[in-house]
């Protein structure tokens, strides 16, 4: 399917930084909690993410993401998922993350 230019302007993806990460047994999956800070304009948003083959807790905090701020919120158990934090698949369908290659500041949007 083709999109416009105008299309693609609607995802808002911003960087942002991973500034808690804690266990979630209640998935069905294994998955872990976060927390992530888009800086002043957006604030801290929390996701659950499927991302527990390449990271562990300590490796997240701290890391440089992107994620998708403009869905709405979605409840995934007991957590409401307010970002979509963005990965693409290795070769096994575990999640790799997606982030700058560069440090850059907070909030930066996609584009």
């Amino acid at each position: 399917m083709t999109i416009t230019y105008a299309d693609f302007e609607k995802v808002d993806i911003r960087v942002g930084r991973i500034t808690r990460a804690e266990p979630f047994p209640e998935a069905r999956k294994p998955a872990y909690r976060l927390w992530v800070d888009f800086g002043p304009e957006i604030g801290e948003k929390r996701s659950s993410a499927q991302i527990t083959k390449h990271y562990t807790l300590e490796q997240l905090v701290g890391r440089q993401v992107l994620g998708v701020v403009n869905f709405p919120p979605r409840q995934i158990g007991p957590v409401k998922s307010e970002v979509l934090v963005l990965g693409v698949p290795d070769e096994d369908g575990a999640v790799v993350l997606i982030g700058p290659g560069h440090e850059v500041p907070q909030g930066g949007k996609l584009f």
